[in-house]
């Protein structure tokens, strides 16, 4: 057989190769060779070819086509069975145009599955297989049988049920009250065109906008009846409204005014402690590991290299770190050194990890004039690695262990050692650097954590609905006394020392006696100093480290937390905790604090390991509703990170959410195959939430599979632009552009499929006429689309963008879509555009077009004559206003105007929002204000030349004045009103100032630049002024409006030159 050419990805994406020859082997042994077209699925391939190997020798011997399946190389060199037969062959992109013919063998249907879920995770099950990890092994038993039976309960959901699992409600924040500054007043007529489904007329009516769905489908009904003069027999039960022209419903008891409409396997048997296992708590001696040896290790070799270790709970420190000698820089250095740690194995945590630092140390030169005889050494930092002690099924590690580490990258402290990093070995096993270790056998038999709730000598957790919960035992044991003495360890408290020495006793050689730390202990009495030194430890010291003299007055009024500001748990990262002997009859008039559920986010940070504090946080979140969840959905799966196990109580939660709920299903799943499997720390474990979610919903997995073609597309498109732009102008490139996206693939691709951004959107025909890319570095691509079915608002864009970095525009949009709710929720609306943000792989993603909208550049530039002038020209915004917004319409726009310049003043404000010009700030015709574009946040600002180009607190021009003002310049009242919005809108934030900051602070985990340390975090505090009274804060915010506005001169020369330097005619 000749040799077959090789075929790359490049060759696949090339449109000019409409056919290629291909290598056929059939079973018989024969071999066919023959041109196919690139864009003919599988199936129609092989109807080919049975019809040309029926001329061939031993066709006879061959089974009916359907016993065979296609096999191939691919792109990875694995041979991969392409079950799949809708699939094109330019979409499967073999190395090789070789395609062997094989018997099929076993589950036709669930090998289909299998290579469907493979194909749309990214990531080939068969790794999961090969890896051999019985902790992954369970964890895919247990999710898989956990998303089938949520699966078949799905099927028996009826249709209201289903209603709401398809196509959620999204509905706006109900206010409290109807205030200054709401427009959308839930009285108002509302003008409705209804068009029943098979039929080409539609009829128009009003309605009240306090109707329900119901409601309008009567007045539909008797409408209906009336013109075609036909007896009224339908029933509104027997209908359901549908939104013209996209994925979404109108259903339940809500009024209109309310809807955000816009243009079984058998369970895996988990052994516990064998009679013969030990307890660890019976285990006095010292912890110690051996260290032997090291591999791939790569330094000068004029350094030396040693090996630092810690344990650690969370990022509490348990004892001294430890460091191996130094032994000279070789590829696979040898140590041979036991390295013991002042603890005692019965002391351990159940969630103690041991972390590792690899690092090699060089001497500094002395200085010419130095006295000193010691010389100092640097250290160089080169990877890191960390281990669970405990392993999933509760029992101590023993054994070699050989610890593939990751690279280390600076820290703000300069610390080596990483804790909050993976458990996960770094998978890139042929170049990472290893260490070899051996964890001793510390007894002859397993020795197993006990289980917390049975504790020795009969002690139970309190059971009660509002169960506090352990977050660390510790035993300490005197050499002298047969007694225990136990402490229970905070974090950002240390250990409190709830201790009471016990007897011996004749059956176990001590007891425990712990005294309570809960409610029923002694009554102590609060003085009114105490009271006040309370009060401004928790708005002064919410979320950093006590002082002792603050710890032990938080310890002796922990009742008073308890009772009165049961938010302060996750404040002062700590929860009370309860060790009494089991009562079955808790006192009902015990107080039960209602936590509120956001603020037990916090509680899933890695600075609380302890997984039943983990469980008692995803019971206070299984309080939140859909909308609610989706608003904190992105932080979720970033805590994801902080995991110490596969099968934890967070994945759990979100799959059982995210297969009851569509929408939640939607965006976890992008949350996590594209903006994360690229990230090697967390494949694994997000590939396993994948398959999980897959196989809990197939029927979703042909939606999402369209979407991640439509994508591929978009990027192949995107880096031809780029190629042709180097050589070609403009307008050419975009005829280019064209030319490839009337291709049938590409117009297959591209239509027709649910919005990334929003499943509620349907792209259905995309114009390529009105499709062009943008001219910034990366070339990003505007792609619309029309839907007929939506009639004259049915245009749709997106933008596609391939070499930046969504991921802080995301975070910002969410923030600011928060902020939003939470005006809302007071009965302040102000116009807020949190348009649709959504990172879709490394450095790609979407972003939602507002259409009918311009930037401030453009406006000014337009009515300007020239450039270096159109920056003070203060009647440009107000003019195009006039223009868009005829007659009285124009009032309605500057107070949309007025409203979200309020809003985003604030906004940009408390979030540090910097590089704001003229180019990233819009104006919708309507009148409402937006920004876009959120590179730099949380005070990280632009500087050049040393010098800090952002010279205000937030942008308010005078001639966003001047349109405030209608015009006039002694129209104060306007201006007085626009001032008021502002400060009510930044006293509400100030209120839920403290979830603000545990949402940025559980997206550390991110990565982002401009996310990575305390400092970042401490911008969010000093904006919201969280140090300082209500009536503190609002003199502290009037002072910086007033700096905005008296400087608003320097913001204008900014622009200037942003204009000079950039023509933004278009």
């Amino acid at each position: 057989m000749p040799p077959g050419v090789d075929c790359p990805m490049e060759f696949w994406t090339k449109e000019e190769n409409q056919s290629v020859v291909v290598d056929f082997l059939l079973p018989t042994g024969v071999y066919l060779n023959f041109p196919v077209s690139r864009n003919a699925n599988l199936s129609t391939i092989k109807q080919l070819l049975w019809h040309r190997a029926q001329y061939e020798p031993l066709f006879h011997m061959l089974s009916g086509p359907e016993a065979y399946v296609f096999t191939c190389i691919n792109q990875t060199a694995e041979q991969q069975e392409l079950e799949d037969e809708q699939r094109r062959l330019c979409d499967v992109q073999p190395f090789l145009p070789v395609l062997r013919l094989v018997a099929r063998e076993g589950d036709r249907v669930k090998k289909l599955i299998n290579s469907q879920i493979s194909l749309l995770i990214g990531k080939g099950l068969h790794e999961f297989d090969s890896l051999c990890d019985p902790e992954v092994n369970d964890f895919r038993a247990k999710m898989c049988q956990f998303c089938e039976e949520a699966a078949a309960r799905r099927q028996q959901l009826g249709w209201e049920a289903w209603l709401q699992y398809s196509f959620p409600l999204q509905l706006e924040p109900s206010a409290r009250t109807w205030g200054p500054g709401t427009l959308r007043l839930p009285n108002r007529a509302l003008l409705v065109n209804v068009k029943f489904e098979g039929s080409e007329e539609s009829f128009t009516f009003q309605v009240s906008t306090k109707d329900v769905p119901l409601a309008l489908m009567a007045c539909a009904l008797r409408k209906k009846a009336t013109v075609f003069r036909q007896p009224l027999v339908e029933q509104p039960e027997d209908y359901t409204l549908q939104v013209n022209g996209r994925h979404e419903y109108l259903y339940g008891s809500y009024p209109l005014c309310q809807f955000q409409v816009r243009p079984p396997r058998p369970s895996p048997c988990f052994p516990g402690p064998q009679p013969s296992s030990v307890s660890l708590w019976s285990l006095e001696q010292p912890f110690r590991i051996e260290l032997i040896q090291g591999s791939k290790v790569n330094a000068d070799e004029r350094m030396k290299l040693v090996v630092q270790a810690g344990l650690f709970h969370g990022n509490e420190m348990l004892c001294k770190t430890v460091s191996s000698s130094e032994v000279s820089v070789c590829s696979e250095p040898v140590w041979k050194q036991r390295l013991e740690f002042d603890i005692n194995i019965c002391d351990l945590p159940r969630m103690a990890r041991l972390c590792f630092a690899l690092y090699a140390v060089i001497e500094k030169a002395k200085k010419a004039r130095s006295t000193k005889k010691k010389s100092k050494k640097a250290d160089c930092p080169i990877a890191w690695a960390n281990l669970m002690l405990f392993d999933y099924k509760d029992q101590l590690k023993t054994g070699e262990r050989c610890l593939y580490m990751w690279p280390s990258v600076p820290d703000e402290k300069g610390e080596l050692l990483n804790p909050t990093g993976t458990v996960r070995s770094n998978p890139n096993t042929d170049s990472a650097a290893a260490l070899l270790i051996c964890l001793p056998e510390v007894a002859p038999h397993p020795v197993y954590y006990p289980a917390l709730e049975k504790l020795p000598g009969g002690m139970l957790l309190a059971s009660c609905e509002w169960r506090p919960e352990l977050l660390w035992m510790r035993l300490h044991a005197e050499d002298s006394a047969p007694s225990r003495m136990i402490g229970v360890a905070m974090p950002g408290l240390g250990v409190l020392p709830g201790l009471v020495q016990a007897p011996g006793d004749a059956e176990c050689s001590c007891l425990l006696q712990i005294l309570e730390l809960g409610r029923h202990s002694e009554c102590v009495h609060v003085t009114e100093e105490e009271q006040l030194q309370l009060r401004e430890i928790l708005e002064r010291r919410g979320s950093g480290e006590l002082y002792e003299h603050e710890k032990d007055l938080v310890w002796k009024l922990r009742h008073e937390i308890q009772e009165h500001f049961p938010e302060a748990l996750a404040r002062l990262l700590w929860l009370p905790t309860t060790l009494t002997p089991a009562n079955p009859h808790p006192d009902p008039a015990a107080p039960k604090p209602d936590l509120g559920s956001p603020q037990m986010l916090y509680l899933l940070y890695f600075s609380f390991p302890d997984c039943h504090v983990g469980s008692f946080a995803i019971k206070s979140l299984r309080k939140l509703t859909d909308d609610e969840l989706f608003q904190y959905l992105l932080q979720l799966v970033q805590v994801l990170k902080y995991e110490s196990y596969l099968d934890c109580e967070l994945t759990k939660f979100l799959l059982d959410r995210a297969l009851a709920n569509r929408k939640i299903g939607h965006f976890l799943f992008w949350h996590l195959r594209y903006s994360e499997m690229h990230v090697p720390s967390v494949a694994l474990r997000f590939g396993l939430i994948l398959e999980a979610y897959c196989r809990g919903s197939t029927h979703h997995m042909k939606v999402l599979m369209k979407q991640g073609e439509a994508l591929s597309k978009l990027k192949a498109l995107n880096d031809f632009v780029k190629l042709s732009s180097q050589k070609t102008p403009k307008p050419q490139t975009k005829e280019l552009m064209h030319l490839c996206m009337r291709q049938e693939a590409y117009l297959e691709a591209l239509s027709h499929l649910q919005s990334p951004l929003d499943p509620s959107t349907l792209l259905a025909e995309v114009c390529v006429e009105q499709c062009t890319f943008m001219d910034s570095k990366m070339k990003p691509l505007w792609i619309m689309y029309s839907n007929e079915e939506a009639g004259s608002g049915g245009s749709v864009g997106i933008i596609f963008k391939n070499g930046d970095d969504l991921r802080q525009d995301m975070l910002t949009l969410q923030m600011i879509q928060l902020m939003d709710v939470l005006w809302k929720q007071e009965g302040l609306d102000l116009r807020m555009t949190p348009y649709g943000c959504l990172p879709t792989g490394d450095r790609t993603g979407l972003i939602e077009v507002v259409l009918r909208s311009d930037t401030i550049a453009n406006i000014q530039l337009n009515k300007s004559n020239m450039a270096a002038t159109a920056a003070f020209n203060k009647d440009a915004l107000l003019n195009w206003l006039k223009s868009k917004n005829p007659g009285e319409a124009l009032d309605r726009a500057i107070e949309e105007f007025t409203l979200s310049c309020a809003g985003y003043c604030v906004a940009t404000y408390v979030l540090g929002i910097g590089d704001r010009h003229s180019d990233n700030i819009m104006i919708r015709e309507s009148g409402q204000l937006f920004h876009i574009d959120f590179g730099h946040f949380l005070g990280n600002f632009k500087t050049k030349f040393g010098i800090n180009r952002e010279r205000v607190p937030f942008i308010l021009t005078y001639d966003f004045v001047h349109v405030i003002q209608q015009g006039k310049t002694n129209n104060s009242e306007k201006f007085e009103r626009f001032r008021g919005y502002c400060e009510r809108a930044y006293t509400i934030l100030r209120r839920h100032g403290l979830l603000f900051l545990h949402l940025f602070a559980l997206m550390r985990a991110a990565g982002l630049p401009e996310l990575s340390c305390s400092k970042d975090i401490q911008y969010l505090k000093d904006s919201l002024a969280l140090g300082k009274t209500e009536e503190e804060a609002l003199k502290h915010f009037r002072v910086k409006f007033n700096e905005a506005l008296r400087e608003s001169w320097k913001t204008k020369v900014n622009w200037l030159a942003h204009n000079v330097s950039k023509d933004n005619r278009q």
